[in-house]
Order: structure tokens, then sequence, then C-alpha cells
């Protein structure tokens, strides 16, 4: 069973940028990948998404022209670069495989000053 590590979070002041990593433990580039995020006290969301060839990307509508979706399926990776951070943006951020329950432990993103 693949295994998924999400790393890159942090603190980040408000309209700064993080780049979020997933790492693979096996081949997915026959997968869709998505990014989740929960923030405390939600119900965790779907942030993005990119199927296996990179030929199609969803981001959540709201969070369009901020965050983006890629990955490297020769790396077995898969990121989620976030700009112009917003407080709201404070959560745990998870990738995961699309149709397994497979997911990583998540990262913790807080933006504040």
């Amino acid at each position: 069973q693949v295994q998924l590590v999400e790393s890159g979070g942090g603190l980040v002041q408000p309209g700064g940028s993080l780049r979020l990593s997933c790492a693979a433990s096996g081949s997915i580039s026959g997968y869709i990948m998505a990014w989740y995020r929960q923030a405390q006290g939600k119900q965790r969301e779907i942030v993005a998404s990119i199927s296996g060839g990179s030929n199609t990307a969803y981001v959540d509508a709201l969070l369009k022209g901020r965050f983006t979706i890629s990955r490297d399926n020769a790396k077995n990776m898969v990121y989620l670069q976030m700009n112009s951070l917003k407080s709201e943006d404070t959560a745990v951020y998870y990738c995961k495989i699309a149709g397994l329950n497979t997911w990583g432990q998540g990262t913790q993103v807080t933006v504040s000053s």
C-alpha cells in the first residue's frame, strides 16, 4: 500500500506563500491525487485535485488564482503552491489518493501576523 507524507507547512504571515509537498512511497502515476484541508472545528474539505497525467486540475473556486496543484510522477510527488495566504487558510493540509482511503499524516499551515 502506498504511503503518503506531507511536508512544507509552517507559520507564515498574511500575504505570504508556502509550497506543500506530498511524497508517495510508490508509484502514483495512475491515480488522481488531491489535497484536502481541515481547520480546527471544521470538516475536512477538498482544496484541489489533479489527474494522473496532469492534464486536468481542479482547484476550489474560492481558492483559484491563489492555489496551484502540480505533480511529478517520476518523483512520486504532488505539490500545492499557495500564494497570498490568508488567516482563513490556516488548517492541517492532507494529501490523498482519490478513490482510496489513503491519507498522509497532514502538515500544519498557520497564517498569522
